[in-house]
């Protein structure tokens, strides 16, 4: 016996039932949709009621397919719809740290998994989340995590911590992907963002910089404190520090001829001259400098210092600024590296 059952009309059906229709009409006339940025629930719904459809009188389609026009001409304002979409349209309108933050965000999300920003942490962060949060979110965080990864993390990781991690991982079989889902999202949210800095140097940099343009004897009396009060931020500061007492020790030879290009003729002379006036250090690097360059243009630099005659000491210090500056210029753009302090000693040990 064949028993017909009648096809609903349009008002009788459900939203979800209408919208898997215009998809299949779209999809018959040859269209091209991105379901996969919907969430996966979303996508599976569309699914089911899509599979429901049999047969529908073209009364009722033409009726869906008024109202689906319908609904589409009363938009006003079409907005990304996603986080990932709003992040690419307003990137270039944000400060670049956020956006480049975003950017890097978007990069690693994809279909709403965050996950990749997790794994991707270093292993001391992921060892705070294993430290920090509930034993089942460890568990579950341990197991999306490769193998040779989870080993080392497992193997930061205190102890009694690590023994009830592994015991918990027994019941996580069962956990649905939407709560692996949810779990990813909020790790994110707590340990992939990076602190926004409000300086872009170290301290160590920073004050270093500073006392590069500072006189000396301040510079001095400013370390001296320093050491009494934090040794090894002193000791910090001191290697990020580059005066002309340190061009012998951190300047390479065959750099010499492009530090001093960039110094007027008669201010390197003055720096000199005033540099074997000096103390025996910054006797050295003056010494140190002429002996790197052809003989007669060292000859004809030690005549001009010799001309100078007794220079004072402000004027000393700024010409022998001039030429710190300067080979602090090339070592910014790239066309030199200064040697490290301690790069010496390493390689006289070797």
């Amino acid at each position: 016996m064949n028993i017909q059952m009648p096809m609903p009309s349009a008002t009788e059906l459900t939203r979800r039932r209408k919208a898997a229709m215009v998809v299949q009409l779209l999809i018959s006339d040859g269209g091209q949709l991105s379901l996969s940025q919907l969430p996966e629930s979303l996508q599976e719904v569309l699914t089911r009621e899509l599979g429901a459809i049999r047969l529908v009188d073209r009364g009722t389609v033409s009726a869906v397919a008024e109202e689906f026009l319908s609904a589409v001409d009363a938009i006003g304002l079409s907005a990304p719809g996603n986080e990932d979409a709003a992040i690419l349209a307003l990137a270039d309108h944000l400060s670049p740290h956020l956006a480049d933050r975003l950017r890097k965000q978007t990069a690693s999300v994809r279909n709403g998994d965050h996950w990749p920003l997790i794994t991707s942490l270093p292993n001391e962060r992921i060892v705070a989340i294993m430290t920090s949060e509930s034993i089942e979110v460890c568990a579950i965080t341990l197991s999306k995590l490769s193998v040779a990864k989870a080993a080392e993390v497992l193997s930061l990781t205190p102890g009694d911590r690590a023994r009830r991690i592994s015991l918990a991982m027994s019941h996580t079989e069962k956990t649905s992907p939407e709560a692996v889902r949810v779990i990813g999202r909020g790790l994110a949210e707590d340990y992939s963002q990076t602190p926004p800095m409000a300086f872009e140097r170290a301290p160590v940099q920073r004050l270093g910089a500073i006392l590069n343009s500072t006189k000396s004897d301040r510079r001095e009396e400013v370390l001296e404190s320093l050491q009494n009060d934090d040794p090894d931020f002193a000791s910090d500061v001191r290697k990020a520090i580059f005066t002309f007492k340190d061009i012998i020790d951190r300047v390479k030879p065959l750099d010499v001829p492009n530090c001093i290009r960039a110094v007027p003729g008669e201010v390197f002379s003055v720096a000199i001259a005033a540099a074997l006036q000096s103390e025996e250090r910054l006797q050295a690097s003056a010494e140190f400098l002429l002996e790197n360059l052809s003989q007669r243009m060292s000859q004809q630099i030690r005549e001009d210092a010799t001309e100078v005659g007794k220079v004072k000491k402000s004027d000393g210090e700024e010409a022998m600024a001039s030429v710190t500056n300067a080979i602090r210029e090339l070592v910014d753009v790239g066309t030199i590296t200064l040697r490290e302090p301690d790069e010496e000693e390493e390689e006289e040990d070797a």
